[in-house]
């Protein structure tokens, strides 16, 4: 029982500290000293305003901003490449270990409130925009691609310019199914639900369902009732 408060006190006095600034960051890694991994740590977000940043975490982004009480698991990489925009995690963002994030070539991406982005998932915001609504379940493995690549004959495909439909828009209380892709120019509703492993080309409406390879819609989610 003292070994138990001793560790409660020790995590939530570290957090009191925690925070993007080098002591900040050092803070975080004493207090994750008696912390169990992954989801058991999501509650050390709640103990500062500035959120818990893993210290396995790289961030390498200049235009970065925080909300408040935002979760950053192990090993995410958020990443500012040659004239990327900006990249906003707003109020309780939680995204976890492995994930990808990057802008890049006037690229921008905005993650709206309690949006939930597990594991091993990619967004890479080059010549195009993302915006991802509030409280948004993004499953493992998903992939979000706002640009595309020409590809005509004669030339090397490297050495072709990017071009992009435009942003992607995810809607508020959207889900998004394990290792679906959304390209770009679509926008998928509020309150839509993709199906796992599908493909998303064209704009999805709201409370919709859609399901496959290019994903299609099999059904409304108000005809469930």
């Amino acid at each position: 029982m003292i070994h138990s408060k001793f560790k409660s006190f020790w995590t939530r006095f570290w957090m009191q500290f925690a925070g993007l600034s080098m002591f900040g960051r050092i803070a975080t890694r004493l207090a994750t000293w008696f912390a169990p991994p992954y989801y058991r740590r999501c509650y050390m977000a709640q103990l500062n305003s500035k959120g818990y940043i893993s210290p396995t975490a790289n961030i390498y982004h200049a235009n970065l901003k925080l909300g408040a009480h935002v979760f950053i698991g192990d090993r995410v990489m958020i990443f500012q490449d040659i004239n990327g925009g900006p990249l906003e995690l707003c109020d309780r963002v939680q995204m976890y270990g492995d994930t990808f994030i990057q802008t890049g070539d006037g690229g921008s991406i905005k993650i709206g409130e309690e949006t939930h982005i597990q594991p091993n998932c990619q967004l890479s915001a080059y010549w195009g925009c993302i915006q991802i609504g509030s409280r948004v379940e993004i499953a493992p493995n998903c992939a979000f691609y706002p640009y595309n690549h020409n590809f005509a004959s004669g030339k090397p495909i490297r050495n072709q310019s990017g071009i992009t439909k435009g942003g992607i828009i995810i809607g508020d209380d959207a889900w998004l199914g394990f290792g679906v892709i959304v390209l770009d120019g679509v926008r998928i509703g509020n309150g839509a639900v993709i199906g796992a492993g599908s493909v998303v080309t064209h704009n999805v409406p709201d409370g919709a369902i859609a399901v496959g390879v290019p994903a299609h819609i099999v059904k409304m989610r108000s005809k469930l009732d």
